[in-house]
């Protein structure tokens, strides 16, 4: 899973469909869901998945109102199109995704 950062935020969900995951080292739910992101990323085509720190890049996260870690943001041509907070199971994740990829 490639990182993103606040310079680099905005560039990168600009275009096509960007899964973003707003975690933090200290996070034990992020850790157990970047595995599950992983594989999300190299199975479906047509999807970027990228993780953010909100410690390191706090001006992102409070733009995006995140209040918990892990947030998962889906971006399709920079704008935001759906949203889940708490580490989830991979089934619950594809079928979260599922109708904003179709």
């Amino acid at each position: 899973m490639r990182t993103l950062n606040d310079e680099t935020f905005r560039e990168t969900v600009g275009g096509g469909a960007v899964l973003v995951e707003f975690s933090a080292t200290w996070c034990p739910p992020c850790r157990m869901v970047e595995p599950v992101l992983d594989e999300i990323d190299r199975e479906l085509a047509g999807l970027d998945v990228y993780k953010i720190d909100t410690d390191e890049s706090p001006v992102t996260a409070r733009d995006q109102k995140v209040m918990s870690a892990p947030t998962m943001q889906l971006w399709r041509d920079g704008e935001l199109v759906a949203q889940i907070v708490g580490a989830r199971p991979k089934s619950q994740l594809l079928a979260w995704l599922e109708p904003h990829l179709g």
